[in-house]
C-alpha cells in the first residue's frame, strides 16, 4: 500500500468533478486499499479520490476509533429523507487545521457499489450522513468551504496560501 498525498486548498484540482468507475477491478482496490492507508495517516475520517488527484467516483469512511469498520462507496448517490437541516462542524484534509459550521440533512440514502462492484443502499444519519455528502461534495468538485461565507471561505485561502508559500521556500 502507498501513502498518497492529499491536495489542499486552494489547489484546482480539488474542483475537478469525477468520473463514474465503470468497472470495480484491481487497480481500483489497490486505490481504495492507498486511500485507506492514505486517510488513517492523516488521520481522518472520509476521504474521496478527488483529495488525492484520483478523479474516479470513490469514497473510504471509517467512523471507528479503531479503525476497524472500513466502508468503500464507488459511484455513490444519496436521497435528502429529512429535509431539516442540521449544523456540524466540518473539518477536512485537503483544508487543514480549519473548522466551520455547515449546515446539511440529517437523514440520508445511500446507493452504491461496494468494494467488489456489487450495489448495495443503506440509511445514514448524524455523522455518518454529514460525511457521505462531504466526500460526495469533493467527488462533484465542492468543498466545505464552499458552505461558508466568502469572507470566512477568502481568510482561510489567504491563511492556507501563507502556509503553502512558507513550505514551498522551506523545501
Amino acid at each position: 500500500m502507498t501513502t498518497l498525498t492529499i491536495l489542499e486548498f486552494p489547489d484546482p484540482r480539488l474542483r475537478t468533478v469525477a468520473e463514474p468507475v465503470e468497472v470495480v477491478d484491481d487497480e481500483v482496490r489497490q486505490q481504495i486499499s492507498d486511500m485507506f492507508e492514505t486517510m488513517y495517516a492523516a488521520p481522518g475520517i472520509g476521504l474521496a479520490a478527488t483529495q488525492v488527484n484520483i478523479h474516479r467516483r470513490i469514497i473510504v469512511i471509517d467512523l471507528s476509533e479503531e479503525q476497524n469498520e472500513p466502508l468503500v462507496l464507488i459511484n455513490p448517490e444519496f436521497e435528502v429523507l429529512d429535509n431539516e437541516l442540521h449544523r456540524y462542524q466540518e473539518g477536512c484534509l485537503s483544508v487543514p487545521g480549519f473548522y466551520e459550521d455547515v449546515k446539511r440533512p440529517q437523514q440520508i440514502r445511500v446507493k452504491s457499489l461496494d468494494r467488489d462492484g456489487n450495489p448495495f443502499e443503506f440509511i445514514a444519519d448524524g455523522l455518518l450522513a454529514v460525511c457521505v455528502q462531504h466526500e460526495i461534495d469533493h467527488l462533484n468538485g465542492r468543498l466545505f468551504v464552499d458552505h461558508i461565507s466568502s469572507l470566512k471561505r477568502d481568510r482561510i485561502k489567504q491563511k492556507l496560501d501563507k502556509i503553502h508559500k512558507a513550505q514551498a521556500q522551506h523545501a
